[in-house]
């Protein structure tokens, strides 16, 4: 089938699942978390596969742990897809409703969007994220992997296909194109069909979808996030949270890339935090008033470039600051409204932190690494977005519907 005649198919299959019950996609849902159970050993061939082939075209280092599954990460799929079905179901839920003064009841109810594409590179999980998701939203889904996962995606999206056919759904409520430059070309201008594209990928990616999409666009965005020491921080938990941001999985959006810290307790805590960081394998690029805390711990010289950059692995930029406002300065600067985080025991400190900070996620004396749908209890995402329009945070449940307005009337009319 061609891209268009397949986003056709899924447009009419919307149609059905928007009328669907709870019930019926719950089914739905647990027979595509049965199906992976049931399938994980073909699954991980498949993607051993895949990992082979990216090491062979070396690619980096991040992309093959983002690529890479194994039993864990399996499991932790599947629950995902549990626990997107134990969630409450938002199609159908009223936001807000009134009478109106002419005795007409209005309501404000959320919908699915209709069609919703998903295009992603390294992310095998993504293709099960994005299907659970919109089956729990009654939306209709056109996945499009890229070439690094193509193995993995296949056998994924053949398994949830499986199920949802199973389960009685629309045979084409999931569909799945090849991973070639020309569907994705021609993908991106459905827009008498598809309602929503997300793309969840690197820059090239997204700024291809930015240049050539007639479709609306959410983003799921990356992270260049920063740990905060406050002068008032415990330096405990600074230790702990800086190298649980740096080090717990340095190839995702949430880890911390910047360390900031205040020059009043820089002197005690950055000779402490460097070791353990310089322990777990980590190349810091510290300024000059830093480096000179550092004292014999070796680091380089800190630049713009450093601050701008998203590492994605063991590197990480360490600055001095002397006061709260210029930590703010430097995220609002360097930052991309993403994640950051505060160490701080001063409570004005922590609401100035959390009031000035433009991003989608800010924390108080915790992890960035908590940013992440799953960990939020929403199951599932397709990202995180850093916009301001329609969604911004974990693309979850509430993220992949719209509303409509009902009214409800006997017989008015307007003079």
């Amino acid at each position: 089938m061609s891209v268009e005649a397949v986003c056709r198919a899924a447009q009419a299959a919307a149609r059905e699942l928007a009328t669907l019950p709870r019930e019926r996609k719950d089914e739905a849902l647990a027979a595509v978390a049965d199906a992976l159970e049931r399938r994980t050993a073909e699954i991980l061939r498949e993607n051993e596969e895949d990992v082979r082939l990216a090491r062979a075209g070396r690619l980096a280092d991040a992309l093959i742990d983002r690529l890479m599954l194994d039993d864990d990460r399996i499991r932790d799929i599947v629950a995902g897809v549990r626990t997107v079905a134990a969630l409450p179901d938002p199609v159908g839920q009223v936001v807000a409703g009134w009478r109106l003064p002419n005795g007409v009841d209005l309501r404000r109810v959320r919908v699915p969007f209709g069609v919703v594409a998903v295009v992603y590179e390294a992310r095998p999980g993504v293709t099960v994220d994005a299907a659970a998701l919109c089956l729990k939203t009654g939306n209709a889904l056109v996945l499009r992997g890229g070439c690094a996962a193509k193995h993995s995606s296949r056998i994924l999206a053949e398994a949830v296909q499986g199920a949802v056919i199973e389960a009685g759904l629309p045979r084409d409520a999931i569909a799945s194109l090849d991973p070639e430059r020309a569907e994705l070309e021609q993908l991106v201008t459905q827009r008498a069909t598809v309602d929503l594209l997300i793309p969840r990928g690197g820059d090239e990616l997204k700024v291809f979808v930015r240049d050539h999409s007639t479709i609306p666009v959410v983003y799921a965005a990356g992270g260049n996030c920063h740990v905060y020491v406050d002068a008032a921080a415990d330096l405990d938990k600074a230790l702990r949270i800086t190298v649980n941001a740096k080090v717990q999985r340095p190839g995702v959006c949430n880890a911390a890339e910047t360390l900031l810290v205040h020059r009043e307790v820089a002197a005690a805590f950055l000779p402490t935090v460097a070791t353990e960081l310089r322990k777990k394998g980590v190349e810091l690029y510290a300024d000059k008033t830093a480096a000179q805390a550092l004292g014999d711990i070796p680091s380089k010289r800190a630049s713009r470039t450093h601050y701008e950059t998203e590492f994605l692995d063991l590197r990480m930029a360490v600055r001095v600051v002397d006061s709260l406002e210029e930590a703010l300065d430097h995220i609002a600067t360097f930052g991309t409204g993403h994640s950051e985080a505060i160490v701080t025991e001063d409570t004005t400190a922590a609401r100035r932190f959390t009031r000035a900070v433009d991003a989608a996620c800010v924390y108080v004396n915790a992890s960035t690494r908590f940013t992440d749908g799953g960990q939020f209890g929403l199951g599932a995402e397709l990202g995180i977005s850093t916009q301001k329009l329609h969604a911004r945070g974990p693309i979850a449940l509430e993220e992949l519907t719209t509303v409509k307005y009902e009214l409800w009337g006997d017989g008015h009319i307007r003079s």
